[in-house]
Formats: C-alpha cells, structure tokens, sequence
C-alpha cells in the first residue's frame, strides 16, 4: 500500500510538519510519495532527500535556515528568496528532482497566467524558492517567461495531486484559522484574511484525505513565528499522536503494513 503525504503552506507554522513526521516515522511509517505548498514544500523536499525530522529541525535551527525568510516589512520594496538558492544548495547539492529518494511535487502559482502549476521533475530548488514567495512580500520568482509565487493561493494542501499515485492520503493543514481580536491593524488584517481565503479551499483538499491532521493550537502562531520552532514541532507531534490513538485497532496506520 502507497502512503501520500500532503504538506500545506504556513510559514513558521511548517515546523509541525516535522513534528507530525518524527512520529510517523517513529510508528514505521514513511511516505511513498509527497505532495508540498510552500513551508510544506520545503519540509517535504528534504524529507523527500533522505533527512530526518529531527535533523531537518536542527539544520534549519542551527544555521537559522529561516532568517532568510524574513521580511523586511515595509513597502519600499519586496525581499527576494533567491538570494538563498545557494544555502540550498549544501542541503541539496544535485539540485534535482530525480535525486530525492522519495518522489516530490511541488505546488506553485504561476502570476503571469493566474493558474496553479506543479512541478516534479527538472530543476528542484527555483520551483522550491517559487511555492514559498508569499505575495506582497517576496519578489516572484522568474522561470522562463513567466513569474510564480506561493502555491498557496491557489492549492495550499494539495491532496488532488496524489489521489491516482497512493492508496492512502495523509493530508496536514498547518493553517487552522481561531478566534481574533477585532481591533487589527492593517498587517494582521492582510494576513488573517489570506489565512481565511487559503483555509476555505483547504477544506475541499481535505476530502481527499483518508487521516487528516489539523493542529489547533497552531492558530495561536503567526506566520513568521521563527523563534517558536520547537514549541511548533512538538504541537505537531503530539497532535498526531492524539489523532493515531483515535484509530481504531484494525485500521490500516496501525497494522504496521509499511516496511523501512
């Protein structure tokens, strides 16, 4: 049986896809094949390369992988992600799909055409750079003609793209949307309603999904929460070790069927 796993998009918040990792992995399962926006895509690139949970959150801490991720918040001017492209480069030396150990699609949108665009195969790290350039903030990135910004807006947890390729889909939104103080200013008002618009097509991406993992109490992080890492790793972890004891006994995560 082929297990899918679908990583969605939400900045600092992507740490509990490594959370949610460690304890599948700990429970002997792996995925076959894995499907990323954004955060998600970058988690799921280097899970797809071969690094493990644990050792993806202490690359990214110890060399504060992030900080190149940070804004400059003003609107002067747009930040640039390429600028990283040779920081990736240490961590994924034949920049290419074809040498991940573990297939990988990436979801981005194209501006220039106003569509979703996936890519697995070719060039890995400028569709890597393209799914995480959240609008308004990072400069899109060029491939050929046309430019591609965060795969979020138009496909933040791409399920759909494993639904031929594996028996079972696990799907993780790491963007659940909570309560807020109506008194925003205009920053938390942008970026709660994109949270919004994204989560509302979330939930179509989720009926595709045979577990799906939505941690709550991430909603009480911001999407450039950097300094929370661990504390976002370990909702992710514990909030699907809470869904795994739900399953029933005789459920396929819990037959062992995966062999690593």
């Amino acid at each position: 049986m082929k297990i899918g796993l679908a990583l969605s998009g939400g900045g600092a918040r992507g740490f509990a896809h490594l959370g949610i990792a460690q304890f599948l992995y700990e429970q002997n399962i792996k995925p076959d094949i894995i499907s990323g926006t954004s955060a998600g895509a970058i988690a799921g690139a280097f899970l797809a390369a071969g690094y493990l949970p644990k050792r993806t959150l202490e690359i990214i801490s110890d060399i504060n992988f992030l900080k190149f991720f940070r804004p400059a918040m003003s609107w002067s001017g747009l930040v640039s992600l390429e600028k990283i492209s040779g920081l990736l480069l240490e961590y994924f030396p034949d920049n290419s799909f074809n040498s991940l150990k573990i297939p990988l699609i990436i979801s981005t949108t194209n501006y220039s055409k106003g569509e979703n665009v996936n890519f697995d195969s070719g060039e890995l790290i400028k569709p890597l750079l393209a799914s995480a350039s959240i609008p308004v903030i990072f400069k899109p990135i060029m491939m050929g003609e046309d430019s591609y910004v965060d795969g979020g807006i138009t496909n933040n947890m791409p399920a759909n793209l494993l639904h031929t390729k594996a028996d079972f889909i696990i799907g993780v939104n790491c963007n659940p949307v909570g309560p807020a103080n109506i008194n925003h200013n205009m920053k938390e008002m942008l970026e709660r309603s994109l949270m919004m618009a994204i989560n509302y097509q979330t939930k179509e991406q989720a009926q595709l999904c045979d577990l799906f993992i939505e941690p709550y109490k991430l909603s009480d992080y911001k999407v450039f929460s950097l300094s929370k890492a661990q504390e976002i790793y370990d909702i992710g972890y514990e909030s699907v070790k809470v869904a795994f004891s739900k399953l029933d006994e005789d459920h396929p995560l819990k037959q062992n069927f995966k062999t690593v």
